[in-house]
């Protein structure tokens, strides 16, 4: 450079004037190029940032979608103080275009609306089921046992049940 090597003072004042929204637009209007929709298979799940928490106030807590293939992040979102993955993920679900590809949540985002927006989008979804709550597992269960069974119930040919319920059965 003409001047020498800039200094921290001149970094932090250039860094400074980036608009944080802006500078995430802009990389993701870069990553959807270089990582187009369609096929892909984006991991959305929330971790509390460790050593966060401080002065009696709970941790950051970061909400990510996760393109393994490309080991990258799509977007964050970070959640309210009293929040939690439920309202941060529609938010996350809004950025990127998804369309062809199959979100993976954990049994925290397993809500009807997520699960429709995410088809809004044009995407696939995997949701886990937990025991908690008793009642969207009970009614999980016995929805696919039915179907096993042959009582009638013809579910969509993309809907399907891991192994992993159906052998706690018993």
């Amino acid at each position: 450079m003409p001047h020498g090597i800039p200094d921290e003072k001149t970094f932090a004042r250039v860094f400074s004037w980036i608009e944080p929204g802006a500078l995430l637009n802009s990389l993701q209007t870069w990553l959807m190029g270089v990582n187009k929709a369609g096929g892909r298979t984006i991991t959305i799940d929330g971790e509390t940032i460790r050593g966060s928490a401080c002065q009696g106030r709970n941790g950051a807590h970061i909400v990510s979608a996760w393109v393994s293939a490309r080991n990258m992040a799509l977007g964050q979102v970070k959640t309210g103080e009293k929040s939690n993955e439920i309202t941060a993920i529609p938010e996350l679900l809004d950025r990127p275009d998804l369309k062809g590809d199959t979100i993976t949540i954990d049994a925290m985002g397993c809500q009807t609306d997520i699960a429709a927006k995410i088809r809004e989008k044009g995407a696939n979804y995997v949701l886990s089921v937990k025991e908690n709550p008793p009642t969207l597992y009970r009614e999980t269960n016995e929805y696919f046992e039915d179907v096993e069974e042959g009582w009638g119930r013809n579910p969509p040919a993309d809907v399907r049940r891991s192994g992993l319920a159906k052998d706690r059965r018993g």
